[in-house]
């Protein structure tokens, strides 16, 4: 006997997803029919729905858990019998929403294993509800992982690619060597999920997953790792059998500010191995915004790795969180300037400019007395907990930055002419005349870019959130995520 399983994912930052890929892999090994719809580049499939017994939804992250929200009821209604469940981070941290939304299991953490017996429970039992324990519902068990099975899915040509000036695009894949983090920043949704742990996914099968991509044409692999420096020597071991084995293909990573430095002597390595880029969440230049987040780093911390960067011939992509409940106009302005004197305009996604704090359930930011007394009540809508600056003025800019950023995407400007628009825009919103911009600051041409960036702890813009009804796909050139690595 199998069960026929769909597994859906909403949105990945452009990516093909691991979250598909590596479920899939699991159950088709063991048998069972396994159709993978990635609806942020195909539509959904009418008749797989209909022929499923178990549908399980992915979901990663906030936007794609509220675009998750306006499927599932078309879903019940095309296929009322079927097996609803929702696995992947956000799934634990709203299993009340989706529990009154209709869905029977969620699953979290290190969700593979759960998935399987899940299938099993349906073969044997069929649609019978079970009641799920609180420690069913988020695993942290050390898997032995499968190669991800990306059969069956959009083509990687389909999903953001590499810009690179003055050569064009490359196309992309995308892979995890592991999951979950060591560091427990207050703003992270990973924390009340996995709260400190990571686990490891074996090189070998990370680099059969690479060989097959790049097989299907890929020349750029994106590590979707939360932090690539978890375990630095499965991470150093990795990148030099990676360029060992894929000499032409290039690579980035996410790693944390903290990392960067206590790792500095790594850097070099990731320069010779293909690096070429590193997303790191510097998320503020202020020390006392930092302390909040308890992010682990400083603003002189950022500023070191900046110039080290700058020594080693490496490329950092920093990402901020500009927009939270104590942001003020001057500290919005000295964040730019940063970005302007250190010659890091073009490493800078606009819509890093424009993203607001993100304060979803569970979230370590309400352990904060000073933030329980300014949050309203959570909003089952949002998904988060809604605050607003005490000057009205803020949230207004935020708007305003994000209006600019979309409408840069949407036009293919520039970064540097995009920047200047955003630093007329907060020089205005202060009452203060626009300084010229010191074009000499500027970092040097040639910067490497994802086609969608990547996005941390932000709530998502009015544009992301898609109808589900047009049966089309669900975001199309997304422009700001609501968590970008989660």
């Amino acid at each position: 006997m199998a069960v026929n399983i769909v597994l859906i994912s909403t949105y990945e930052l452009g990516r093909q997803p691991f979250g598909l890929a590596s479920p899939a892999a699991w159950l088709r090994k063991r048998g069972h029919r396994v159709a993978a719809l990635d609806l942020a580049r195909q539509s959904l499939d009418e008749a797989a729905i209909g022929d499923a017994e178990l549908i399980a939804i992915y979901l990663p992250m906030h936007t794609a858990t509220r675009l998750a929200a306006q499927l599932i009821p078309l879903l019940r209604n095309q296929n009322p019998s079927a097996h609803l469940c929702c696995y992947g981070l956000y799934a634990p941290m709203n299993v009340d929403y989706l529990r009154a939304l209709g869905v029977s299991t969620i699953l979290g953490g290190e969700f593979e294993e759960g998935l399987v017996q899940l299938a099993e429970h349906l073969d044997t039992n069929g649609n019978q509800a079970t009641e799920q324990t609180a420690e069913s519902i988020i695993s942290m068990s050390r898997l032995q992982f499968e190669v991800p099975d990306r059969s069956g899915m959009p083509a990687l040509e389909k999903y953001a690619h590499l810009i690179v000036p003055g050569e064009g695009f490359r196309i992309v894949g995308s892979t995890e060597a592991s999951r979950g983090c060591k560091h427990l920043c207050r703003h992270c949704p990973i924390v009340p999920v996995y709260n400190g742990v990571f686990r490891i996914v074996a090189r070998d099968v990370v680099l059969e997953d690479v060989r097959r991509q790049v097989a299907s044409g890929a020349q750029h692999i994106t590590f979707g790792d939360p932090d690539f420096f978890n375990g630095i020597r499965h991470a150093m071991e990795l990148a030099e059998v990676f360029h060992r084995d894929f000499p032409a293909v290039t690579y980035d990573v996410t790693i944390k500010i903290e990392h960067l430095l206590k790792y500095r002597s790594h850097l070099p390595v990731l320069r010779d191995t293909g690096c070429l880029f590193v997303i790191s969440a510097v998320e503020s230049v202020d020390d006392a915004m930092l302390g909040l987040l308890d992010k682990g780093h400083t603003r002189e911390d950022f500023l070191h790795v900046i110039k080290t960067f700058r020594e080693l011939g490496l490329t950092l992509h920093p990402t901020f969180v500009p927009f939270t409940p104590w942001t003020t106009v001057d500290g919005y302005l000295d964040l730019l300037r940063v970005i302007e004197q250190q010659g890091v305009i073009e490493n800078v996604a606009p819509i890093q400019l424009g993203i607001r704090l993100l304060i979803p359930e569970g979230s370590r930011m309400l352990e904060l007395e000073e933030v329980r007394c300014l949050v309203g009540s959570f909003d089952p809508q949002s998904l988060a907990y809604p605050w607003k600056n005490a000057d009205s003025c803020l949230d207004a800019l935020s708007e305003t930055v994000q209006e600019i950023a979309a409408a840069a995407d949407r036009q293919k400007e520039s970064r540097p002419a995009t920047f200047e628009r955003i630093w007329k825009a907060a020089h205005a919103a202060a009452g203060l005349p626009a300084p010229q911009i010191n074009s000499s600051a500027r970092s040097q041409a040639g910067i490497p870019f994802l086609s969608e960036p990547w996005y941390c702890c932000a709530e998502p813009t009015r544009d992301q959130l898609v109808s589900i009804g047009a049966q089309k796909p669900l975001v199309k050139n997304a422009v700001a995520s609501a968590d970008g690595f989660v």
